[in-house]
């Protein structure tokens, strides 16, 4: 995906960027590349395939929610920043928590927000679970791109969102980790609002957002160990 491309592709998401935020993209590319080199971040490197990829697939979000608006959002498992920095250059009204387990990447991020010049925005060095534990109905938005699985995600991060708030899980193909989900689901007050499943454009390749709204108060026996929750769902 050349830049023309891309430029053509997030306008049909209903969203127009600036020269501003096209330099800030770019230059969050360089940077990626170069830490990539210390630290293993992504194996996508060609810039055309990390516009495609990371930065195209992150915005495909705006397709559940309105990120126009001031939503304080929690980026679960950001990884390389995905989709969390990308939102950020792109709608810099939300106010967003970078969640990681790794200091290295911590680290990394931290250099990307004060290269990029971010502000409202910031990185916590935690698992999800314990980070859960210690905040609570914080979150109008949680987002988790290509991470775990879905009911450990939904176990994980509803205690975090505001009631009426929404978890969306960015993910490939997700119809086995839905049937597997439904119990926690049920148990974790939260309901599937929406599945949208759609292709990359230029190579095809098939996505879904899975819309999550938490409607209740979370039970206080959640979030259980890590250790727990993984053991549930290997037995399955």
């Amino acid at each position: 995906m050349n830049k023309e491309e891309f430029l053509n592709e997030v306008e049909k998401l209903g969203i127009k960027l600036d020269e501003e935020k096209l330099s800030k993209l770019d230059k969050f590319y360089n940077l990626l590349i170069s830490w990539n080199e210390k630290i293993n971040l992504t194996t996508i490197t060609k810039k055309e395939d990390c516009f495609l990829k990371h930065f195209y697939d992150s915005l495909t979000l705006i397709k559940e929610i309105d990120l126009t608006k001031p939503l304080k959002v929690l980026d679960v498992g950001t990884g390389a920043g995905f989709p969390g920095i990308v939102l950020k250059i792109v709608f810099p009204n939300l106010k967003i928590t970078l969640l990681d387990s790794l200091n290295k990447r911590i680290n990394y991020l931290n250099e990307i927000i004060k290269e990029l010049d971010l502000h409202d925005i910031e990185t916590k060095c935690l698992r999800v679970e314990d980070y859960a534990r210690e905040t609570k109905e914080e979150y109008d938005l949680v987002v988790a791109r290509a991470v775990a699985h879905l009911g450990i995600l939904v176990e994980t991060t509803m205690p975090l969102l505001k009631i009426n708030s929404y978890l969306i899980a960015m993910k490939s193909n997700i119809n086995e980790e839905i049937k597997e989900s439904n119990k926690i689901l049920k148990d974790i007050n939260a309901k599937i609002i929406n599945i949208n499943t759609f292709t990359l454009p230029i190579e095809n390749s098939t996505r879904t957002l899975v819309k999550i709204q938490k409607q209740d108060k979370t039970p206080t026996k959640y979030p259980r160990s890590y250790g727990k929750i993984k053991k549930e769902y290997h037995k399955q």
